[in-house]
């Protein structure tokens, strides 16, 4: 493949608008950026770069179709793309938009085989590359893995956050309750799943903590004028949530939570079998400890399925929201996987010779870290 040291093209400035960036509510993301593709309901966005380029290859970040990605660029003490971005990474993110009632009929392999492939050549293109970086997030993650699995030789290195692999672990709430739904007759009374609805459902596994418990702890913090600002931009991101096109709806809840397809190795997505053992890319999987949403059971057993012979377990202590906004976790999780990064990057000298990775382990390793 082509090294990463040919320059990528350079990222105008965007246009400046009032209390943010032209094109996006101030309140959707801290950091600059702007529109590189947009296809109906599909935006793919491109960071302004912030730092001198690492030698990396750029990554693609996909985002769940459940609420919306700038949890990951919150405010700029608390956005993990930022943080990437001040250690030279060139970063593309995925926007699902809206569905309306024309994208009722948009299935999982529209999602992983037509708009994230349409996204991904587009920043190989861009680029002049074989193969760029993929980092999945929650469901985004479980796309991401499909993609790998379909379409092994675009992906040089994925990483995984707070990923479900296996949707039938004893301790997974979301999906116990997702097997009792009859996704049938929800898809055809309603056409799209109302956002709303998903998430009276994600309350209802955890109403204490997820209700009650929080609006207490605001009321003490409430004189602290910049804890009471992240706590709002929170709130209002838990309640942005998009409907769910009906048909991918009814297929992510019958195939992976009620049939568990993609850990048992029988999902298809576009007449093609989707198998784990194809993803051959390094493989850096990033679990919270003390995810209510993604279990750890449920994102552990990855490392026993892909096919990578290098594949590192990062767990960290917090919990599905904390691993984008927690204070500790911003120090170490940017580091660590800008640095995992790097370490499976080809870079070049001066001249055209290649030099050899630093770090390019064949076994599989597990790491821990405590926040």
């Amino acid at each position: 493949g082509r090294s990463t040291a040919a320059a990528p093209p350079p990222a105008p400035a965007p246009d400046a608008a009032p209390g943010g960036i032209a094109g996006r509510e101030p309140e959707a993301g801290c950091s600059a950026r702007e529109i590189v593709l947009r296809e109906g309901k599909l935006t793919l966005y491109r960071y302004v770069p912030i730092a001198t380029p690492a030698p990396v290859a750029p990554v693609l970040v996909c985002y769940a179709l459940v609420n919306r990605p700038w949890m990951m660029d919150l405010q700029p003490d608390r956005s993990l793309l930022r943080r990437l971005l001040e250690r030279g990474l060139d970063i593309y993110l995925v926007d699902w938009g809206y569905p309306d009632g024309a994208d009722r009929g948009l299935d999982l392999d529209d999602y992983v085989n037509r708009q994230l492939d349409l996204c991904m050549q587009h920043v190989l293109k861009a680029h002049g590359l074989p193969s760029a970086n993929l980092l999945g997030v929650c469901q985004g993650g479980t796309f991401s893995l499909c993609y790998a699995a379909l379409h092994p030789a675009r992906v040089r290195n994925l990483v995984t956050m707070v990923t479900p692999v296996d949707f039938h672990t004893p301790d997974n709430l979301l999906a116990h309750w997702a097997r009792d739904v009859d996704v049938d007759a929800l898809v055809e009374a309603f056409g799209n799943v109302p956002g709303e609805l998903l998430n009276l459902a994600f309350v209802a596994l955890m109403p204490f903590r997820l209700m009650l418990q929080k609006y207490v702890e605001f009321a003490e913090l409430a004189h602290d004028p910049e804890q009471s600002a992240l706590f709002m931009r929170m709130e209002k991101w838990i309640f942005d949530s998009p409907d769910q096109a009906g048909a991918a709806f009814r297929q992510f809840v019958q195939w992976l939570f009620q049939q568990n397809r993609l850990a048992r190795g029988q999902l298809e997505l576009g007449g093609r079998a989707v198998d784990l053992r194809e993803v051959r890319a390094p493989v850096l999987n990033v679990v919270g400890l003390r995810d209510h949403l993604v279990p750890p059971s449920a994102s552990r057993p990855l490392g026993t399925l892909v096919g990578s012979d290098d594949y590192t377990l990062l767990e960290m202590d917090v919990g599905h929201i904390g691993m984008y906004v927690s204070a500790r976790v911003q120090k170490q999780l940017p580091e660590a996987i800008a640095s995992w990064l790097e370490q499976r990057q080809p870079t070049t000298k001066r001249g055209p010779a290649r030099r050899q990775p630093r770090s390019r382990p064949s076994s599989r390793r597990s790491a821990r870290k405590s926040t």
